[in-house]
């Protein structure tokens, strides 16, 4: 089976009882820069409003207000004064974002995030446990063919006690 065809399954909460994004969407950015949200995953945030846009990688991930208030915790439970957790402090909050999502539901994603992400109009969007990842379309398929395989797959997450 490819990965493109693996059905994905919409669960609005994990065992742990947290709201749990999952799933994959094909959206269009429009001129404006803006893109909409999928309902499902406006669900989950309910009355959550902002969202911290930032990249870490070849795609933008964007994560509900209070899960960025967790991970801001932990980052504050590390000394600062080391030379590479002050250069990664700068690459993370001079790439971050606050972005509200509007009454229609869409966020508006700056240019400079989309530049280095290299996304341009077409976008998948994922749901990935308590964040969003946002991925040029291109980049995303180029990515599933170097995914591994479901028995690749079947190993790991047994190796992991699943």
């Amino acid at each position: 089976m490819e990965w493109s065809t693996i059905p994905f399954h919409y669960h609005r909460v994990g065992s742990s009882g947290r709201a749990m994004f999952r799933g994959q969407y094909e959206h269009s950015i429009d001129d404006k820069g803006r893109l909409s949200i999928p309902a499902k995953f406006r669900e989950i945030l309910k009355k959550e409003r902002t969202l911290v846009l930032t990249s870490f990688d070849a795609y933008l991930t964007a994560f509900p207000m209070r899960t960025w208030r967790v991970i801001e915790d932990r980052i504050r439970s590390n000394p600062t004064f080391k030379r590479d957790m002050r250069d990664f402090l700068r690459l993370v909050y001079s790439s971050a974002e606050d972005v509200e999502i509007d009454p229609q539901g869409r966020i508006l994603i700056p240019q400079a995030l989309r530049q280095r992400a290299g996304i341009t109009r077409e976008v998948v969007i994922l749901g990935v446990m308590d964040q969003i990842e946002v991925w040029d379309k291109a980049r995303w398929e180029a990515k599933l063919t170097s995914a591994p395989s479901p028995e690749e797959l079947s190993v790991k997450l047994g190796e992991l006690g699943v």
